[in-house]
């Protein structure tokens, strides 16, 4: 599943990243890694960006680059 699917206040494992590598680098960039747990703080209404905490700190992804992380649910 990707981070769009995933609803708010649950925290997930990022598994990896489905775009190429730049979108991958850009990622990285912003303090995103595959294995980093992430929890969807507040989803913008209509189609806006996503508001997610990772590694102790806030970041605002938009829907199409939420769309290409791939995640599982942390348990």
């Amino acid at each position: 599943m990707t981070l769009i699917e995933i609803q708010e206040d649950i925290w997930v494992k990022i598994l990896g990243f489905a775009g190429g590598a730049k979108f991958q680098n850009r990622l990285i960039q912003h303090g995103l890694y595959p294995g980093d747990f992430v929890k969807i703080l507040r989803a913008a209404p209509l189609d806006g960006p996503l508001l997610v905490e990772v590694n102790g700190r806030e970041l605002a992804l938009g829907q199409s680059v939420a769309k290409n992380i791939v995640v599982e649910i942390a348990g």
